[in-house]
């Protein structure tokens, strides 16, 4: 009967996280001449390490490539007064309908990284750029339309940068999934490199999710142990939603070095993708579920001088509450305004508004509440102890962040 319920529970929440995924297609641009009045246009830059698909409205497959593609990609959004904040509006028809879908604009492939670069010039927003990681059952598209949803609804004064790595957006594909990000570590870290070495760059916000953490952190991980420290222009991670295990974030966290980002999590106890993945990972917290009012995380994300956002009494149209952080107006809003311009949520000349005050203050219950805050000298090392380490971790066994155990190896 145990095995028929587990069964059962990972059959329901497959279901559910198939709806996930957005539409196929629609990739085929539309004239730009389609384009009408009230709309608005996110051009972005996307790179991947997904494979060429052949087929114009969908661009690129879920399988892995052994080469970087980038690609300069325009997307229209509809005008206010026809969609919801936080919404991505699929096409119903092909082509799409710029006046009530999101709708691609512009499509061109860039042949090398000077190219890139010259797209990076041209579209300077006085330094800052932003770099989004998509997470878990996403295809091209996916990514490109809720990236470009991010970036309008939270106004933020950015370059777009996307990162999509190779999944096939199916559920039971999901340990391909987790592997693709492995596979697209190093070229992460090659675009971060990239941007660190430009000139026109002076900041860089990574913004990742789900899954897509897991690719961020060992990207920054893997940059630390090779070059000794977080490339300096990287200023602020942002993970929405972590689905990594919490005894492998802090051992992540511990090796990054000495001079960290600013971290700033959001987290949901309510969130079901979250759920099922700690159901087939061991049932082992993950880092976006937890409860930062409870210690021993209070405490020791204060000491770690990261700052969490607790969004579980947020209200979405996500059924999974996965994805409150690009689907919530306050809190889109909140990373463009503050995060992305190098401002924590702790600062006491909070002006944004109301709803960004309440969420600021953990006063909105209705909104959400920072549960930790960041400290002026955060500490080195986040790991285990040795006791810990050997009673197993996890989140009854008094996980501390605190000083490591052993140093970093470097890679071989």
């Amino acid at each position: 009967m145990r095995g028929a319920w587990r069964v059962a529970v990972v059959l329901f929440l497959s279901v559910a996280l198939a709806a996930c995924g957005g539409k196929k297609g629609f990739m085929v641009p539309v004239a730009e001449t389609a384009a009408v009045p009230g709309t608005s246009t996110v051009e972005m830059l996307v790179a991947t390490t997904r494979t060429p698909s052949g087929d114009p409205n969908t661009l690129f497959s879920g399988e892995r490539s052994a080469r970087p593609y980038l690609t300069e990609i325009a997307v229209s959004i509809p005008p206010a007064s026809r969609r919801k904040v936080g919404s991505v509006q699929w096409p119903k028809t092909s082509p799409p309908d710029p006046s009530r879908d999101f709708a691609v604009l512009r499509v061109k492939q860039l042949p090398s990284i000077e190219s890139g670069e010259n797209w990076l010039r041209m579209h300077n927003r006085n330094g800052h750029v932003m770099v989004f990681v998509h997470g878990f059952n996403n295809r091209y598209e996916d990514a490109v339309f809720r990236f470009a949803q991010i970036v309008h609804d939270s106004k933020a004064d950015v370059t777009p940068i996307l990162f999509t790595w190779p999944s096939r957006a199916r559920v039971f594909d999901y340990n391909y999934d987790k592997e693709s990000t492995n596979y697209s570590r190093t070229g992460l870290e090659r675009l971060l490199h990239v941007l660190q070495n430009n000139k026109d760059v002076t900041d860089i916000t990574i913004l990742a999710h789900s899954m897509g953490t897991w690719l961020a952190m060992e990207s920054l991980r893997q940059m630390s142990i090779r070059d000794g420290r977080v490339a300096p222009k990287i200023e602020n991670v942002v993970l929405a939603s972590p689905d990594i295990d919490i005894d492998v974030f802090a051992r992540q966290w511990s090796e990054l070095g000495g001079k960290k980002p600013n971290f700033t999590i959001f987290v949901s106890q309510d969130d079901k993708a979250l759920a099922l993945s700690r159901f087939i990972s061991g049932d082992i917290q993950r880092l976006g579920q937890v409860n930062p009012a409870d210690e021993p995380y209070r405490a020791q994300f204060e000491k770690a001088g990261i700052t969490v956002v607790d969004l579980t009494k947020v209200k979405s149209g996500d059924r999974l509450a996965h994805g409150k952080f690009a689907e919530s107006p306050q809190i889109v809003q909140l990373i463009g305004e503050r995060l992305v311009n190098g401002q924590t949520l702790t600062d006491s000349d909070v002006t944004l508004g109301e709803g960004i005050t309440a969420v600021v203050a953990g006063t909105a219950g209705g909104i959400g509440r920072v549960a930790a805050t960041t400290v002026a000298t955060p500490i080195d090392l986040l790991t285990l102890t040795p006791q810990q380490e050997r009673l197993g971790g996890g989140p009854d066994s008094g996980l501390i962040f605190d000083q490591a155990d052993e140093p970093a190896s470097p890679p071989r």
